[in-house]
């Protein structure tokens, strides 16, 4: 019996979210609606920039666990924080979420918890700079064979292939995962995370229960366009979902297909929207649901997590589904 329904493994970062218009971003140098990496100096600077922060535990898959939280399943997350005070705050609230933060916090250690300062445009559009600090640092020695290997699902972040540590953690915890008769997927995470690992990715697709991009992810997985990235993709992976902004969902597993559509909201902020549309996801293959009502179950979480600043959701989901008659 598998003790965890849903572990994530990735960066365990701090969101600090502040609201701030095009002029103050051209200031900054800071590019619009991407996520870039900064050294800890400019860090420092940009979150000494920032007014009314607002600060919440994130990083991509910490996002996706408490949204499956907030459906009741059972998760644990392995990432690592420093033991300071944004470090506790995080081990803290991902507890409050009912998530288990399995790793405690490291004490002595160079590098500072990690943390993403999130200018939030007033169009939704998110801005990141994120410092990776400590939780770049997670290898294999912080995956238990208790918490990898006996998970359902395990869900795994694009991003910590940036790091060799975080390639062999990834790879440790996938193995152990699908040893015991888990399934193991993946976040292509972003555009540039694929075109930094291209060669790495195509084989993980290979090797992988299920693995989830937007449109842009898998034309540069595959260097060419959607549709022939996608049929490429559904001979190499077990599922493959694909999620095009304001656009339908494309879910493929063997000779299954659906096309969800998507309904149009105008976002307050667009953080965590990936993230909480993988929450769905999960929960639909976790529950044993059919691929289009998986992918309807991530259209409803990250409409939710969309309608509101912050990228955890604040609604009951599963009142969410009920409502959509998604589940009974």
């Amino acid at each position: 019996m598998s003790t965890y329904q849903v572990v994530g493994i990735g960066n365990a970062i701090v969101d600090v979210i502040s609201q701030s218009d095009d002029q103050f971003l051209d200031l900054m140098g800071i590019q619009k609606g991407i996520m870039q990496l900064v050294e800890r100096e400019r860090g420092e600077m940009l979150y000494g920039a920032m007014t009314n922060r607002t600060q919440a535990p994130g990083g991509s898959v910490a996002n996706t666990l408490a949204g499956l939280g907030n459906l009741g399943l059972s998760t644990a997350f392995i990432g690592r924080v420093h033991d300071d005070a944004l470090g506790q705050f995080y081990a803290r609230e991902m507890a409050a979420d009912g998530t288990d933060f399995v790793n405690p916090p490291v004490q002595g250690g160079e590098l500072p918890t990690s943390r993403s300062m999130i200018f939030v445009s007033p169009d939704g559009e998110r801005s990141m700079n994120t410092y990776l600090g400590i939780s770049s640092e997670l290898g294999p020695d912080d995956v238990s064979d208790d918490v990898a290997g006996q998970a359902q699902i395990l869900f795994l972040e694009g991003y910590l292939y940036d790091k060799d540590k975080g390639k062999q953690a990834f790879e440790r915890a996938a193995k152990l995962c699908q040893q015991s008769g888990g399934k193991a997927g993946i976040a292509l995470s972003d555009p540039f995370c694929v075109d930094r690992h291209r060669d790495d990715f195509r084989r993980l697709v290979k090797e992988l229960d299920y693995v989830i991009g937007n449109e842009h992810e898998w034309e540069s997985l595959y260097q060419t366009d959607l549709s022939a990235a996608l049929e490429q993709a559904a001979r190499d992976a077990g599922t493959v979902v694909c999620t095009r902004s304001g656009h339908d969902v494309v879910l493929v597993r063997g000779d299954e297909e659906a096309v969800v559509p998507v309904k149009e909201v105008v976002p307050v902020d667009a953080t965590g929207a990936g993230d909480l549309f993988a929450a769905g996801f999960i929960y639909g293959m976790a529950t044993g649901q059919s691929l289009e009502v998986s992918g309807r179950m991530g259209c409803v979480a990250a409409a939710e997590v969309i309608s509101h600043f912050g990228a955890r959701p604040e609604a009951d989901l599963k009142a969410l589904f009920r409502a959509q008659g998604l589940i009974g």
